[in-house]
């Protein structure tokens, strides 16, 4: 149970208890403390995570206010049908039919690069999942993440091209850390797999080449990220994981495999990232960004060659034993990828495990997603640290 489901609860349970008895003051105290102690969480997941950059930010989610560059359902298809194509995208809510049992999702979001407006029918753009973290609401890399804003930059410099953005639910409810897999907390890989996929190509026309799909995920969306690409690489062929970890995580290995899939081994190894790329074998035409925080400061890490072995073997052994260390992980599920060719870099960038650093992360690895997923007037460019065949390896400090 997270800190603030606790604060809420024992807060609670004394307003009941102490209830009856009490005078007016102290009923009034009781039902003040309640909110308070619910805001004394929220600040403190803030601290954590950067939830909210601003005062403004915080007040829109709380109150479901606008998002940037929303837009009504009816107005867009009617701008589509006329063929206006505005000077910024579109977000647009979308009720995205459920057709994956054991998981009731929230209302989901699509952004619209101005370039879909061009044609009717649009063309068929690429295509990329945005996933965030374990605590979340599909809005969250739209609020927290200034990806609309990042995505609107990028289209703005590219002739009103971007890819189309689905800013998809993961966990069903704000509090239900899913780890997107199918399991007792909900069938959430079947729902990204399943019913957000053939959604996006029928209703708004993108491509369904999975060398047009990509997915970006923070934290728990990074972890996602990974697994959802190297278990359907027939549906997607690129992924950024900005701080992920090693498997899909609700504890230690014993803990997660209990949580997760009810004692399952065999059904948490059907969503372990290594499981899962072993037993494959040799991809082809899969490419991946892992972005780890390091401390600001001077200096840079230094490159180490995927290929030597000893790297390969310690940065398993630091991930399984902690696969929360994220540089590790990323080492790890890196190392062995490209030993099974997927084209991977592990790229280090100053910051901090919170939503800063995911805006910071998608900004710079946007323009060779958009790239890698044949973006129209987007010049697909290398991995950094790729000009030459040796991936980055960072040396894992967390």
């Amino acid at each position: 149970m997270g800190v603030g489901r606790v604060d809420r609860a024992v807060a609670a349970a004394m307003l009941v208890v102490g209830w009856r008895g009490a005078r007016w003051r102290r009923r009034t105290a009781s039902l003040v403390a309640v909110p308070l102690c619910a805001l004394c969480a929220a600040l403190g997941l803030n601290i954590w995570v950067g939830y909210f950059p601003t005062v403004q930010a915080a007040w829109n989610q709380l109150s479901s206010g606008p998002l940037p560059d929303q837009a009504d359902p009816a107005a867009v298809v009617a701008m589509a049908g006329k063929r206006v194509r505005p000077a910024h995208g579109s977000m647009v809510p979308v009720a995205i039919p459920s057709n994956a049992p054991h998981f009731k999702h929230r209302g989901e979001l699509v952004y619209l690069p101005p370039a879909w407006f061009a044609s009717y029918p649009p063309p068929r753009l690429p295509a990329v999942m945005m996933i965030g973290g374990q605590f979340n609401t599909p809005a969250d890399w739209a609020r927290a993440g200034n990806a609309v804003r990042t995505i609107d930059d990028f289209a703005l410099a590219h002739n009103g091209n971007a890819p189309v953005l689905v800013f998809v639910d993961s966990g069903g409810a704000f509090n239900n850390d899913t780890e997107r897999v199918n399991g007792r907390r909900g069938n959430a890989a079947d729902h990204l797999t399943k019913d957000v996929v053939p959604y996006m190509i029928s209703a708004f026309g993108v491509s369904p080449e999975p060398s047009n799909w990509g997915i970006v995920g923070w934290s728990m969306g990074g972890t996602c990220a990974v697994d959802l690409t190297v278990m359907h690489p027939s549906l997607f062929s690129a992924f950024v994981d900005v701080a992920g970890d090693f498997y899909p995580n609700a504890g230690n290995k014993a803990e997660t495999i209990t949580r997760l899939f009810g004692g399952n081994a065999d059904a948490w190894a059907a969503f372990d990232p290594t499981t899962v790329i072993n037993r494959h074998g040799q991809y082809t035409g899969i490419s991946g960004w892992f972005s780890i925080s390091v401390p600001a400061g001077p200096g840079t890490p230094r490159d180490v060659a995927i290929t030597e072995p000893a790297v390969m073997r310690l940065a398993g052994r630091e991930a399984a034993a902690n696969p929360s260390n994220q540089t590790a992980a990323a080492n790890s599920l890196c190392a062995l990828g490209r030993a099974n060719g997927i084209d991977c870099a592990v790229v280090p960038q100053p910051g901090r495990h919170d939503w800063p650093f995911a805006d910071q992360v998608f900004a710079r690895a946007l323009p060779w997603l958009a790239g890698q997923l044949g973006t129209p007037g987007v010049p697909r460019i290398p991995l950094p640290g790729k000009a030459s065949p040796a991936t980055q390896v960072v040396p894992a400090g967390r």
